[in-house]
Formats: C-alpha cells, sequence, structure tokens
C-alpha cells in the first residue's frame, strides 16, 4: 500500500490546483479522479466547452450580420457545420486536459483512475480498473457538482437535457426550451440562438439572472429580447413531457394561469448539486447538511480534522475560481501557512455577448444592511472603442460608501466584461475608492475607459464623457 502526505478526490479546478500546490510545499501527493480525463467538469462538460462555443457561435453570427458593415463581403451563404464546430470545441477540450497530464508529471503527483471511496479517515479504496487501496495523512475533497433537475422531470439525455448534452448536439435545434434564466441556460441559450434556434426562457424567478443586481438583469433582459430570446420570467414550471421528437413544459404564470410551451429540445438548467456519491463519507466522520453538502469550518476542515473539502461540494458559489482559490487555501493550511480568502471579492461572470460580470455587494444588499451609498454609473455606448467594435449596449456601475468613499460593489455588462471585472477585484482588494480610480489614467480608447469614467460619476457626478 503506498502512503501520502496529502491525497486529492476529484481533479477540477480545486482537486488539481490544490494537488500542484501541495506538491509545492513539498508534500508527497495523490489525486484521485473517476473519469478517463483530468480537469473535472469546468475543463470537460463546463467552463471550457461552453466558451468554445460561445465563441465559435459568435463569429458565425458576426459573419452573418455584421461583416457587411465592416466592408467584409462573403460570396455566397454563410454555413454552419454543427460537427465540425462540436469537434473544435472537443479539440480545445482534449488540449486543455492533456495540459492537466502535465502539470501531474511535472510536479511528481501519483494520478489514480477510479472512484475514491473513504474505508476510513486515512484509507481510501479506488475502484477502477483494479482495486487499490492508498493511505493519507491529509485528504482533500474536491468531487464538485452534477446538473439539478425538478422531481418531475425525467432527463433522457436526447430531448430533455442537461447542459452536459447540449455541448454535443447532433443537431441545431428549430425551439430550443430553456428552463432557468441562469448563467448556464442563458449561455448555451445564445450558442443555439445564434445557429438559428428559437430560444424560449423559463424562469421561475420575477427576472433572469436573479441573483446578480437588479440594474445587471434589467439590461440583460434588455438585450437578449433585442436577439429576439422569448424571456417567460415569475413562471412555475410543472411538468415536462416528450412526444416524440416534441417537448412540452406545462407552467404557472405569476397570475396562476397554465402556459404551455412546446419545442424540439428543452435544456434543464436549474442549478447544480454538490457530488458526494460513492465516497463513502461516513466511514470517514464526515458530517453532510441538509442541502447535501460538506461541512467544513472557516479553516474548510470536515467534521475529521484531517480530511477538508472544497469547490463545489460545500457552500458558496459554485465557481470554478473559487474551487482553485479554496484549494490554494488548504494546501497552505496543511502546510501550516496562514492564507486567506475574501469571498466577497470573488467576480462572477455570465459570457453571453454582451458579458456580465460583478463583484462585491448589490444595490439590494446594501440597502438590506442600511449602508448609505452612492452610485456612479457610465454607458458603453459613450466610448469610442465601443462605437468602434459595435459594441453599444451595457454599463459599468461602481456603489461606493457614501462617507468613505471605499468601493463597496461594481456591477457591468459589455463587451470584454469578464475580463476588465479583474480591475474591480484589485481595487476592492486594496480597498481602493472611486476616486482612487478616477485619477488613475486608462488608455485610450479602451473599454476600460467606462470604469474610470464610472468611478468620475461616483464621485461628485463628474463624469467627463456623459
Amino acid at each position: 500500500m503506498k502512503s501520502y502526505d496529502v491525497a486529492v478526490i476529484g481533479s477540477g479546478p480545486g482537486g488539481y490546483v490544490a494537488a500542484i500546490r501541495c506538491s509545492q510545499l513539498g508534500m508527497k501527493t495523490a489525486i484521485i479522479e473517476k473519469y478517463n480525463t483530468l480537469g473535472g467538469t469546468c475543463l470537460n462538460v463546463g467552463c471550457i466547452p461552453s466558451k468554445a462555443l460561445l465563441d465559435s457561435s459568435h463569429h458565425y453570427e458576426d459573419a452573418v450580420r455584421h461583416f457587411d458593415e465592416h466592408g467584409i463581403e462573403i460570396p455566397g451563404e454563410v454555413k454552419v457545420n454543427l460537427e465540425k464546430m462540436i469537434a473544435r470545441k472537443q479539440a480545445v477540450v482534449d488540449q486543455t486536459t492533456s495540459g492537466i497530464d502535465f502539470l501531474m508529471n511535472k510536479n511528481k503527483i501519483d494520478v489514480y483512475r477510479g472512484v475514491g471511496s473513504f474505508k476510513d479517515a486515512t484509507h481510501i479504496i479506488i475502484n477502477g480498473e483494479e482495486k487499490e487501496e492508498i493511505e493519507a495523512k491529509k485528504v482533500i475533497i474536491a468531487t464538485g457538482s452534477k446538473p439539478s433537475s425538478l422531481p418531475f422531470i425525467k432527463i433522457d439525455k436526447e430531448r430533455i437535457i442537461t447542459s452536459t448534452e447540449a455541448l454535443n448536439l447532433k443537431e441545431i435545434p428549430k425551439h430550443l426550451l430553456v428552463i432557468g434564466g441562469g448563467v448556464i441556460g442563458l449561455e448555451l441559450g445564445q450558442v443555439y440562438k445564434r445557429l438559428g434556434s428559437d430560444v424560449t426562457v423559463v424562469e421561475y424567478m420575477d427576472r433572469i439572472i436573479p441573483t446578480m443586481d437588479a440594474g445587471l438583469s434589467k439590461e440583460l433582459t434588455k438585450v437578449l429580447k433585442k436577439q429576439k430570446f422569448a424571456l417567460n420570467v415569475s413562471h412555475k414550471v410543472k411538468s415536462v413531457d416528450r412526444k416524440g421528437d416534441e417537448v412540452v413544459v406545462k407552467a404557472d404564470n405569476k397570475k396562476g394561469e397554465e402556459v404551455e410551451f412546446k419545442g424540439d429540445y428543452c435544456l434543464v438548467s436549474v442549478g447544480r448539486r454538490p457530488y458526494t456519491d460513492g465516497l463513502n463519507v461516513e466511514a470517514a466522520g464526515v458530517k453532510l447538511d441538509d442541502r447535501g453538502r460538506i461541512e467544513v469550518n472557516s479553516h474548510l476542515q470536515t467534521s475529521a480534522s484531517n480530511i477538508y473539502a472544497i469547490g463545489d461540494v460545500v457552500k458558496g458559489a459554485m465557481l470554478a475560481h473559487k474551487a482553485s482559490e479554496e484549494g490554494v487555501l488548504v494546501a497552505e493550511i496543511i502546510a501550516g501557512q496562514k492564507p486567506h480568502i475574501d469571498y466577497n471579492l470573488i467576480p462572477g461572470v455570465v459570457y453571453t455577448w454582451p458579458e456580465v460580470a460583478f463583484v462585491g455587494q448589490t444595490e439590494e444588499q446594501l440597502k438590506e444592511k442600511g449602508i448609505v451609498f452612492k452610485t456612479g454609473q457610465f454607458p458603453m455606448r459613450a466610448l469610442g472603442r465601443s462605437r468602434a467594435s459595435m459594441d453599444l449596449d451595457g454599463f459599468i456601475k461602481i456603489l461606493a460608501d457614501e462617507k468613505t468613499d471605499e468601493i463597496l460593489g461594481v456591477h457591468m455588462i459589455g463587451a470584454r466584461a469578464a475580463d476588465l471585472i479583474a480591475e474591480a477585484v484589485v481595487a476592492m482588494e486594496y480597498r481602493a475608492s472611486a476616486e482612487d480610480i478616477a485619477r488613475m489614467s486608462h488608455a485610450h480608447p479602451t473599454f476600460a475607459e467606462a470604469i474610470k469614467e464610472a468611478a468620475l460619476a461616483a464621485t461628485e457626478d463628474r463624469a467627463l464623457h456623459i
């Protein structure tokens, strides 16, 4: 039996990063993965493949709708080769996951293929092609999450699908029904909308992206409606049935009236659930909460003192970068260091176009806490860079403390918001004021100028270009 300082169960962005950091800190490390490829949901059937399809579909939409305005003429009809598009997506995934194999070899991390199951707190049975047992002084659980569903929905993986199947369709849906107006549903909905599908979104809450700032939701709603999305909020789905190649979704609207939606595919994107199947955590003395998440303390330590848990399997936002930060934190704690994570400063992103990004507190949260704040907002269409690229939709909003001017939240929707949000994270990490950003030089012409202008707007309403 092989013995390790640390064994990591799960090789997603939390698990593989934790393993690398443990190795860097001099610990003999093993990682256990049930699937043939490393990288977890994010690299295989989540973040990476969905962004590959978003980029490909964006190129197609530009060719069909915008090239002519740029003076680019394409003879003949522009066509989609979905099979080739899916193949390119898979090539991106394969290249990325093979990169994780390289990193494991580089850092001398032993990789085990199979389902890791606790025999006790320090021994793990690996059920792969052969049954193996290893011993570890410390264990990090990083088993991630799986798509959630509703009790009455039968996912057949053909017409009634999750995000996993939506990444590998053999045809472009004529009419895609999307249950859930959150990040996953809107991103994949936009992929197929660009490729020619009718897309109908059915959302239980009273707005799309309901956990984000209401202003972002309002602006994204306006943009998606302009893109011909059918958005149905305040609708409670009560049945999903397949009849041959047709899917029928029935829901009650806010008036209590039954509404029926019909399409040839239905994407169920109502969130994700922690995945602990097969772990046998009880044998290790690890407790779960009432939502199936692993209970941890502020050091991400479970009820078994030598076992830690990170990422989607514990409380908090289900984000790849959050899992990675937690993986580093736990590795450094095990090594006797004193790292920290400020969960308020973990950004969130929606990779639609325009992109949506935020960090810190929303207006609603600040009002609920009784914090007096001021707002500075600047429209993307006022930028020269936006006019040059024809990306006019969106805005950047900065929320700052009324008395101290400290930035409390930044919310943006627009071109390259996923990249722009990093400036806000840096500023808030160092507790910058809106005045600090307002006095920083921003290159012209760039989308980032909108951050400076929003900061100016938050400081005595002195934006220069509106």
